[in-house]
Order: C-alpha cells, then sequence, then structure tokens
C-alpha cells in the first residue's frame, strides 16, 4: 500500500447553535459523546480562516465506532450564513444518513425531541424503508432500516 491512498473518512462536521441540546438529540439517535472540547485561538484559524475563533466541539460516535460526527458551536466569530431550512435538492453538503434497526420506532422517538418528517417514510423495492427528517435546529438528517436485517 502506497502512502499517499486514502484511510478513511474521518467525521462529518455540523455548525449547531446549541451544543448541549445536539448532544442530547444525537445521543437520543445512538451515538455516543466520545469528547468534548474548547478550540481557541489563531492557530485555529489558520485551519479554517477565520482568524481568532473561539469554538467549542463535541465528537460523537456511531455505535459501530467506525463513522463520527463533530458538533461545532462557535463563539466567535459569530455564524454569518444558515443552511438548514434549503430543500433537498440544494448545492452543497445536506444531510447524514444513518443506518437505524427500526425506523418507525425510531421516527417516534425523534419526534418527541422535536424532529419532524420531511417527506414520508417509504419502501424501496425489498431492500430498504427510508426517510428524512429534520432534527435538532432544522437539520436533515436520513434513516434507513435495510429490510430483512433486525
Amino acid at each position: 500500500m502506497t502512502n499517499n491512498k486514502l484511510k478513511r473518512m474521518d467525521n462529518v462536521g455540523i455548525v449547531v447553535e446549541s451544543l448541549d441540546n445536539a448532544i442530547a438529540f444525537f445521543t437520543e439517535l445512538g451515538l455516543k459523546l466520545e469528547g468534548r472540547a474548547a478550540i481557541k485561538g489563531e492557530w485555529a484559524g489558520r485551519v479554517t480562516g477565520l482568524g481568532d475563533q473561539s469554538v467549542e466541539i463535541a465528537m460523537m460516535v456511531t455505535p459501530d465506532g467506525h463513522s463520527r460526527l463533530e458538533l461545532s458551536q462557535f463563539l466567535a466569530p459569530a455564524t454569518i450564513s444558515d443552511h438548514r431550512n434549503a430543500p433537498v435538492n440544494s448545492l452543497g453538503y445536506l444531510r447524514v444518513m444513518f443506518a437505524v434497526q427500526d425506523i418507525d420506532e425510531m421516527v417516534a422517538r425523534l419526534i418527541k425531541h422535536g424532529a419532524q418528517l420531511v417527506g414520508e417514510v417509504v419502501q424501496y423495492e425489498n431492500s430498504y424503508r427510508l426517510c428524512y427528517i429534520r432534527g435538532i435546529e432544522g437539520l436533515l438528517i436520513g434513516l434507513a432500516e435495510e429490510l430483512g436485517k433486525k
């Protein structure tokens, strides 16, 4: 194996208004809080291009340990745009899809935490049942239940 090959996707970053609320929501979904930290200073701003910044992050990990969400709450500079209510055919990064064991049970649980079903739960052939929800802070999240594998 040569050194220039991609090793893995490390995480997906999501900027939120309330880190505490987002952690609670994604914990309900089934992710585990792996760590939480404050990142401050111009060194971090050199990575993001934001200059002197202050951000609190939480790393959430899926039950299999392979996938992570990095939730970020920017304290400075303030956020300047909001894409959360964009429709599903908008350009750019839009949603994260999670495989779940029981989509009906998961949707019911997340609705109790403020989530809303975007369309409906739809079956694709004999393979999957799928839906999109708007979760905490209007974030678009896909759920997929593989049929025959409960």
